[in-house]
């Protein structure tokens, strides 16, 4: 325990305490836009079009990238760059949640169409700014525990504002439910407020123009910028392919019931999540990036084969405890060292837009596979597919040992 006292101290700075509470912060309004909003407008009585309609509400958070440019060029007149406009967006979420408050979807569902907009409109550039700042704030060996504690934070708050918002709302109502979340996100205001600023000072782009075509030019400048794109692509493919199933895996495959799913996939997941980030974080410190990436991405990999061995035994609640505890731990420390490498392949300069470029960049090869898994399971089943998803992953694994020499020399 001793020989790993020295990098679990990584967690004790100040930097890491405010990613933790802008975790926090970035977590909270996304349910408030999507479920539990669903469930306030089902209990409400609207129909089921409509609640079908306001999925577009989430649109902001998939082309966040359009605005990020914006909030690398200009600086508020307060706190600085990042700092001045986290304040901005997070008192925008504070008056656009409890706008939502003082209305009905029954009554006035324009209205609450508008606000919901506002919200998620904020909280995605909310998420710009947090991202850039802790790319810029975090010292490289804090990135690992950054990013384990933000993810922490932001998995909190997802519960806050989701299953605790659903309890609240019917013991005090919808109204008073989303104003304390409107008041909640006072600890983002808060984190930012006192927050520390980059140790190293940062010139920002000189022109609108240069904040939307230097981070590109700055990002292809550097050695194989190409293949580090592909690696982005796939290293989480196949984490990601094998958990767009799950649930209906194991309903419909297995034969769990929901409150199965609910109790141990959901909950014992989430801990699992939350507890593989952080130790996965702590043991970035330790191994440097490459090899927490190549560790953690075996293990990813390998995690998808418990639920092929569950296919086989069948309704084995022992082996579901130990798969779901597996994926997510496994998930969590890949999360972790592929946040860091997101991190580290941003320039200060530009590192809100190339940063939400990366990200929205991880999400595609997710987005183009996942509709695939439903076909898939019904031509090959439940077993030969999860074996397909370890093997999805490879490639991924196979890049970063060829790109090694370039990771360690330079991100």
């Amino acid at each position: 325990m001793s020989k790993l006292t020295p990098y679990l101290q990584v967690f004790t700075s100040r930097r890491i305490a405010t990613v933790t509470l802008l975790g926090f912060a970035s977590g909270l309004p996304l349910a408030l836009t999507s479920g539990t909003l669903q469930a306030w407008m089902a209990v409400d009585g609207v129909d089921i079009k409509t609640i079908g309609i306001f999925a577009l509400v989430g649109l902001p958070y998939t082309v966040k990238f359009l605005w990020s440019p914006i909030m690398d060029r200009f600086v508020p007149p307060l706190l600085g760059r990042r700092r001045g406009w986290m304040i901005i967006t997070q008192i925008a979420l504070i008056f656009g949640i409890a706008a939502m408050a003082f209305n009905s979807p029954k009554q006035a569902p324009l209205l609450i169409a508008a606000f919901a907009l506002i919200v998620a409109f904020s909280s995605a550039s909310q998420d710009i700014v947090v991202d850039a700042y802790r790319a810029d704030v975090l010292r490289e060996k804090e990135r690992g525990a950054g990013a384990a504690v933000f993810v922490m934070g932001y998995r909190i708050a997802m519960l806050v504002s989701g299953a605790l918002a659903l309890i609240l709302s019917d013991n005090i109502g919808w109204h008073n439910t989303y104003l304390l979340m409107a008041g909640l996100m006072a600890i983002g205001v808060i984190s930012a407020f006192f927050g520390p600023e980059p140790e190293e000072k940062i010139i920002p782009p000189k022109s609108l123009q240069e904040a939307i075509w230097g981070p590109l030019k700055d990002y292809f400048s550097r050695r194989s910028a190409v293949m580090l794109l592909l690696l982005i692509i796939l290293y989480k493919l196949g984490d990601a392919y094998a958990g767009s199933l799950t649930t209906a895996f194991l309903i419909k495959g297995v034969g769990f019931t929901p409150t199965d799913v609910g109790t141990i996939n959901k909950g014992l997941g989430l801990v699992s999540l939350i507890v593989g980030a952080m130790f996965g974080g702590a043991l970035m410190a330790r191994l440097g990036l490459f090899r927490s990436l190549l560790l953690f991405g075996v293990l990813q990999a390998v995690s998808n084969l418990s639920f092929m061995v569950l296919s086989w035994i069948g309704k084995s609640y022992g082996m579901l405890i130990f798969a779901v505890a597996f994926e997510n731990l496994s998930g969590g420390m890949g999360t972790s060292a592929f946040v860091a490498l997101l991190m580290s392949m941003c320039n200060q300069r530009y590192s809100a837009t190339q940063y939400a470029l990366l990200s929205s960049l991880a999400a595609l090869g997710r987005i183009f596979i996942a509709p695939t898994s439903g076909f898939l399971v019904s031509a090959i089943g439940w077993p030969a597919f999860f074996f397909i998803t370890t093997l999805t992953a490879l490639p991924g694994l196979g890049l970063l040992w060829w790109m090694r020499k370039e990771i360690e020399a330079s991100i």
